[in-house]
């Protein structure tokens, strides 16, 4: 059942996918795709933003009730930048300041626009806080 189900869940999560990059490039400064913009699995967008580290974009969405990751999967848990991510290229800071975005069958259109308007106001919120190394 899920071999006959997969061409059609892809075919969502990709259309869900592109909602999220191109609302991400659109509306926030400072935001990085990481990987190949269209080669790449079609559930999910990983962003690095310029300034800010994922852990309080992470809380935030949180607060929210939308749920992301920070770097890669296999690295989720450490608190180290992603060796995938610098090994791309990425500076220490731009991979400090990734995030995950995976999307599956149940999530939506409206879902998508839900998180890039919370994810827009989180940012600029961020943005305008002292840091805590001034």
């Amino acid at each position: 059942m899920a071999e006959e189900e997969r061409p059609a869940l892809s075919k969502h999560c990709l259309r869900l996918r592109e909602l999220i990059i191109s609302g991400v490039r659109e509306r926030i400064y400072g935001a990085h795709l990481n990987g190949h913009p269209t080669t790449r699995l079609a559930n999910n967008a990983n962003f690095s933003f310029e300034s800010i580290e994922a852990e309080p974009i992470l809380l935030g969405l949180d607060f929210a009730g939308i749920c992301a990751s920070s770097g890669s999967a296999c690295s989720s848990a450490s608190l180290e930048p992603s060796h995938v991510l610098t090994a791309i290229g990425l500076s220490q800071e731009l991979a400090r300041g990734s995030l995950r975005i995976t999307v599956g069958a149940d999530n939506t259109a409206e879902h998508i626009q839900y998180m890039l308007t919370n994810m827009v106001d989180l940012l600029e919120r961020l943005r305008t806080m002292p840091s805590l190394s001034s």
